[in-house]
């Protein structure tokens, strides 16, 4: 008789030393396979084996927490819940923080299962897991239960170390990507103003951030013209800045061919059409002045409104088109041409001059710019900037929510 149960104790010894054994195998295999960077589904596929044949559990649902919503990442095994219905489960386990019990539980989705396993990390709810179908009981099944924790915690953590390691690649990445967009918007920027005896160009770029969509540009096409443009395109970042590049060059190129703005403008619009798609549009003023024939042509392609000073009044050049990028075809045109008289002055800006964080519409407006240019028009570019920037920062609280780009040009 004492030799039957010295046996059998040697047998459950045997037995005891066996499934660990196999569950530090188990382990094993997993951890070489996150050491490998084994993708996730792989990672889900060895789990399930695992408690398929190791442990033989018939049922199991594996919910991980996503943006305060637990997504079902494995499961097999009976009627499989919808995602809806999965999700509310935890509703019902939140408070729980160990491996629990679920046979007879009041809710009917939890009572089909056996155990509930949570895992936390420093108070934090990671994932659970639901388990059904289990053919366990006694002095293993706590151990069971801590073994399937410790496998599924490795697993979490596998894959929250994949999701840090995304996410610091994604911010790498965003931070190189904004490196290049600087080093292409710099080289937008003019590196001089222009100034001779028939004209002055003052200037000032102050993008919200690192990198901004605005661009300005003034440069002479022959003897006895120049042209000047300010623009803005939407979005930020490497691809906005690229955009405004290629803009640049085509402006320049058909500039040097074309002489009239319409079917300059027409085709820029093709050309950000054909490179973007519809999906980011640029605005802007574009004018063309003749200093032999004083004769200044320009197109407003949705941009804020340049304003002319001259003899003490002051008005918005409206005339043009919308934003270029939108159609395919643009819906009308309409060149403006006007006379200029000496000494007068043209004050272009992109919309983050009148854009700014707790606007005070009183203090600031259309109406309100259109004083000040009639005050200071017969400043030089430079002061009038300086002073239109000092001006914004004693009427203004707020910060700016944009790029802020001035261009004022003098024409003697």
């Amino acid at each position: 008789m004492q030799n039957t149960q010295g046996s059998s104790g040697e047998e459950e010894l045997i037995r005891l030393l066996l499934k660990r054994q196999s569950e530090l195998n188990a382990l094993l295999e997993i951890t070489q396979a996150i050491n490998k960077n084994t993708s996730t589904p792989d990672l889900i596929k060895m789990l399930e084996y695992i408690l398929r044949n190791y442990l033989q559990i018939g049922k199991f649902r594996f919910m991980i927490a996503k943006d305060k919503v637990y997504s079902c990442i494995s499961k097999y095994g009976g009627d499989i819940e919808p995602a809806s219905v999965l999700n509310g489960t935890w509703t019902h386990l939140s408070k729980i923080k160990s491996p629990s019990v679920l046979t007879g539980h009041a809710d009917p989705v939890l009572s089909k299962y056996d155990y509930y396993i949570p895992i936390y990390h420093k108070n934090k709810a990671l994932a659970y897991a639901l388990i059904g179908q289990f053919p366990t009981s006694g002095e293993m099944l706590n151990n069971d239960l801590t073994f399937i924790q410790t496998l599924i915690n490795v697993i979490v953590v596998a894959l929250e170390n994949k999701k840090l390691f995304r996410e610091r690649l994604q911010a790498e990445r965003f931070q190189r990507e904004m490196e290049l967009a600087v080093e292409v918007q710099n080289m937008l920027v003019p590196l001089r103003v222009y100034k001779d005896d028939g004209v002055e160009v003052g200037a000032k770029y102050m993008p919200h951030q690192n990198i901004g969509g605005d661009y300005f540009d003034f440069f002479r096409l022959n003897e006895n013209e120049f042209l000047w443009c300010i623009a803005d395109v939407s979005g930020k970042g490497i691809s906005a800045a690229l955009l405004m590049a290629n803009f640049q060059a085509s402006l320049q190129g058909l500039a040097a061919i074309e002489d009239d703005l319409t079917t300059i403008v027409e085709r820029l619009n093709k050309l950000v059409i054909h490179n973007t798609k519809g999906e980011r549009f640029i605005t802007l003023f574009l004018a063309r002045f003749n200093e032999k024939t004083r004769k200044l042509n320009y197109v407003n392609a949705g941009h804020n409104p340049t304003i002319l000073y001259c003899d003490g009044e002051a008005f918005p050049l409206k005339l043009g088109t919308t934003m270029i990028g939108a159609f395919d075809e643009l819906p009308f045109l309409n060149e403006g041409e006007i006379d200029i008289d000496p000494n007068s002055l043209f004050f272009n800006y992109t919309d983050g001059l009148m854009d700014h964080e707790l606007q005070n519409h009183k203090a600031w407006s259309e109406e309100k710019l259109l004083e000040f240019v009639i005050n200071n028009g017969n400043l030089s570019p430079d002061n009038f900037n300086d002073a239109m920037m000092e001006h914004i920062n004693t009427v203004i609280k707020g910060k700016p929510i944009d790029d802020i780009t001035l261009l004022t040009v003098k024409i003697t």
